[in-house]
């Protein structure tokens, strides 16, 4: 089986991380974890969080986790550097909470790993959620990653600062 593509560094990557997720009434503690790179939620890592540091200091295995739009990044505040990937969901591309949570980690949490952005993602938002910290984006179902590449030269500039460009442009030009 080949593994899925996401864009990450502005280009096509081959990606082996596997989303843990709980079926409907499964409890935390009872999810069978797969192996490789694992993307766990954060009511797993709560549950398994021995565990799972373990499988990733003793046996190498990477460790990520992800965020759902309700989940409280405070919860996971002291553990951030653990994870090699953190990843947040975006059910719906109505749904903007991602941004925020995206901001937060990069500025108030320092958090400086792989951050990516997952779910009903598309075209239109990669350079805005670039623009707020995310660094890799797992483009939504039906959707080219392809043409979502392309979303990185939609702007030559941005006018506001972000978490990528803190000064405002007319800020970077009088400098």
């Amino acid at each position: 089986m080949a593994n899925k593509q996401i864009i990450k560094e502005r280009r096509l990557q081959d990606d082996a991380w596997k989303v843990v997720t709980l079926v409907d009434g499964e409890a935390p503690f009872d999810v069978c974890l797969p192996v490789g790179p694992l993307l766990v939620p954060v009511s797993v890592w709560k549950a398994k969080k021995s565990c799972l540091i373990a499988r990733e200091y003793e046996h190498g295995t990477p460790l990520g986790i992800w965020l759902a739009p309700e989940d409280d990044i405070a919860e996971i505040a002291a553990d951030i550097d653990d994870f090699t990937v953190i990843a947040v969901h975006f059910p719906k591309f109505t749904d903007g909470r991602g941004y925020s949570t995206a901001r937060l980690l990069r500025e108030r949490y320092g958090y400086d790993g792989e951050l990516r952005a997952f779910g009903d993602i598309g075209r239109d938002q990669i350079f805005f959620l670039n623009g707020v910290g995310f660094d890799a984006f797992v483009i939504g179902e039906g959707k080219s990653a392809e043409e979502a590449l392309a979303a990185f030269d939609d702007f030559p500039e941005s006018y506001q600062g972000n978490a990528v460009q803190p000064l405002p442009l007319f800020r970077r030009r009088a400098a």
